[in-house]
């Protein structure tokens, strides 16, 4: 009887280990400037979270929550935090902080501009898509493999991989966000005579920032399981509470470790959860019109142009 087992096997273990140990000799000045920048930045983050008196930070995040959500999410950020406090872990889950804000600002930075790319070119998706679709169906621990293997152990690398698994998601929405626009307003702003940079900048970008807020909160719930996993390899904070207690069997140990991961992850998906929430009025309103000022000025326009071009497409409607 014919088996599995009497079919060739292909060396393929072997094929992506010679692989990974060539671009580790000849590719190495690149992996050091990808890490550099990312090195720098975590350093600055998680020395300003750590700087910042505990009192000082509460009431802080405080105002900064209830100013992007809501005042019972801001309550339960501000009740979290002293609860992560009294659990003795503050320290840790500041470093996990900053490992997922230096996340969430490259993948804000890669990110959206490749999601985009891909809006804006059909034949860029089909090339994006399926290498998405890999990095989001692959577990966790393998994105540890070729990090460890091209920048080492340590919290660095560790953010690394962070960046790399977390990123997928927003490329995603901004790209979703941007061809759900509805096609009668991009004609409406063609009209007007936008050209192709004001249709993004001032018609397709506004009009998907829900739905880009949406896969920023994908983003940071996947930056949070990584910060966690990265513990394997290293990486310092309340993942490697949880590595600790389990490897010394200490359940309390990782019990608090995991309690406060919860407490943290809940806070952080409120509030950008609630960002991606459109409102009709108030706050929110006043957040989604900063926003789209900060678009405008970031393409070269004026921050006190007071009516825009999509203003006037939706007006044309």
């Amino acid at each position: 009887m014919f088996k599995a087992d009497d079919l060739a096997i292909f060396p393929v273990d072997l094929w992506i280990q010679q692989g990974v140990s060539w671009l580790a000799l000849n590719l190495r000045p690149i992996f050091l400037a990808i890490k550099w920048p990312i090195e720098n930045f975590l350093w600055l983050n998680d020395w300003i979270f750590h700087v910042i008196p505990f009192p000082v930070f509460v009431v802080g995040f405080f105002l900064l929550a209830w100013w992007l959500s809501t005042r019972g999410i801001a309550v339960f950020s501000a009740i979290s935090l002293i609860v992560i406090a009294m659990l003795g872990v503050w320290n840790e889950a500041m470093t996990t902080l900053s490992l997922i804000s230096t996340a969430i600002v490259f993948c804000a930075a890669g990110g959206i501009p490749i999601g985009i790319w891909c809006a804006r070119s059909d034949r860029v998706w089909n090339i994006v898509r399926p290498i998405l679709d890999i990095m989001q169906t692959t577990p966790s621990f393998v994105y540890l493999v070729p990090v460890v293997m091209l920048f080492g152990v340590g919290t660095v690398p560790g953010e690394v991989a962070v960046v790399t698994a977390a990123a997928p998601p927003l490329i995603r929405f901004t790209n979703l966000g941007i061809r759900m626009v509805e096609r009668e307003i991009v004609e409406a702003g063609l009209a007007f005579g936008a050209d192709r940079r004001q249709l993004l900048f001032e018609i397709q970008l506004p009009l998907a920032i829900p739905t880009i807020l949406g896969g920023l909160n994908q983003t940071v719930l996947t930056a949070m399981v990584l910060s966690v996993v990265v513990a394997m390899i290293g990486a310092e904070g309340l993942g490697l509470v949880v590595l600790q207690g389990l490897g010394r069997l200490d359940v309390g140990r990782a019990a608090v470790g995991g309690i406060a991961i919860v407490l943290l992850a809940m806070v952080l998906d409120r509030i950008t959860q609630q960002l991606a929430t459109p409102k009709k009025s108030g706050r929110p309103a006043e957040r989604g019109a900063l926003l789209r000022t900060v678009v405008r000025v970031f393409r070269g326009g004026r921050p006190d142009e007071t009516v825009p071009v999509v203003t006037r497409a939706k007006e044309a409607l």
